[in-house]
């Protein structure tokens, strides 16, 4: 089977074994895969968890037909349109547990559209709900929401009934498109008063839950935003993994500052994560109140494009592979 790899001039394709399921894994023949920022970690050859270097396997999610089943896997057959949370999933066949596998709603949501769900999905419930405690009737900032996550997480907020939701984005083409997204306010970190405008917007009071896909430079501004007793849940450094931060600031708020990340999670945290999140969120999904847009599809073959648009990081939604028909 073809799948992309780390070689040493960078992602190309390779013939590799096809792979086997274990007793609680499931195989799935790969029809659409979606990019994610960390696969271009990977890409550059660095190690992101339990995967990178040279020979390297990309993908973190997919779609497709489940082809078989492990002796112990339960709630899902052969034959089953799936969409699921696979290390690897850039390739034409992939397995993972059957626990990061999900059915694919009814028989009108695309296998293309399926592929963009599982990460967004598992992310960010597990930083809205389940690390950013988040209640209904608080407010809730997403820093960097025009990326596939973001824009899941502000749809998940609302969801769980956000008073308001702010959106955040340095491009005024993508910020435009927020509210679509269930953004009630849109916001340019590139003015430095933005977090007046989340005090303004929140009676002076500030946000009570930041979910920050930026971090870096961004780290201080979110703690003037946030309310005495907030919460900041860390799940991307897109501006930088380091930077200042005023500790003053964070005591004398009583801040909760939460990293998260799946790099060291064991696999029983990651089917916690995944139960939880389909208790909360799955008949949204089925009923179609749940959406990501998609800004691009490029063929299996074309993987090495697809990574290079994402670098430049012009996109809005997400990035597509299609890997068969």
């Amino acid at each position: 089977m073809k799948a992309a790899v780390v070689g040493e001039k960078g992602v190309e394709l390779r013939d590799v074994p096809k792979p086997a399921p274990g007793p609680k894994e499931v195989l799935i023949r790969v029809r659409a895969s979606s990019l994610n920022r960390a696969d271009l970690l990977v890409a550059l050859g660095h190690q992101h968890g339990s995967t990178g270097g040279a020979g390297a396997r990309l993908g973190l999610e997919c779609s497709g037909e489940v082809e078989a089943v492990g002796s112990e896997a339960e709630g899902i057959k052969a034959g089953d349109r799936v969409m699921a949370s696979a290390p690897g999933g850039y390739a034409e066949y992939v397995v993972t547990d059957a626990a990061r596998v999900h059915r694919i709603p009814g028989n009108n949501m695309t296998y293309e559209q399926a592929a963009c769900f599982p990460v967004a999905l598992q992310t960010m419930h597990n930083a809205v709900v389940t690390a950013g405690r988040f209640k209904r009737g608080e407010t809730l900032l997403m820093q960097g929401a025009s990326s596939g996550v973001g824009l899941m997480g502000m749809q998940i907020g609302k969801l769980m009934g956000a008073s308001l939701v702010i959106g955040t984005s340095t491009n005024p083409q993508r910020r435009a498109r927020l509210h679509e997204f269930g953004c009630d306010l849109a916001l340019d970190t590139g003015d430095a008063n933005w977090p007046d405008q989340v005090k303004k917007a929140t009676g002076g009071k500030g946000v009570d839950l930041i979910v920050d896909m930026v971090s870096g430079g961004v780290a201080n501004q979110n703690l003037e935003a946030a309310a005495v007793l907030g919460r900041i849940v860390n799940v991307g450094r897109l501006g930088g993994r380091t930077g200042e931060f005023n500790f003053d600031l964070h005591a004398l708020k009583r801040i909760d500052y939460i990293g998260v990340t799946f790099r060291t999670r064991t696999l029983d945290e990651i089917r916690e994560i995944n139960r939880l999140m389909r208790a909360d969120l799955w008949a949204a999904v089925e009923a179609g109140n749940l959406a990501l847009p998609i800004y691009k599809t490029y063929s299996l073959d074309d993987v090495a494009e697809a990574l290079s648009v994402m670098r430049a990081n012009q996109h809005f939604g997400k990035i597509v592979l299609v890997v068969s028909k």
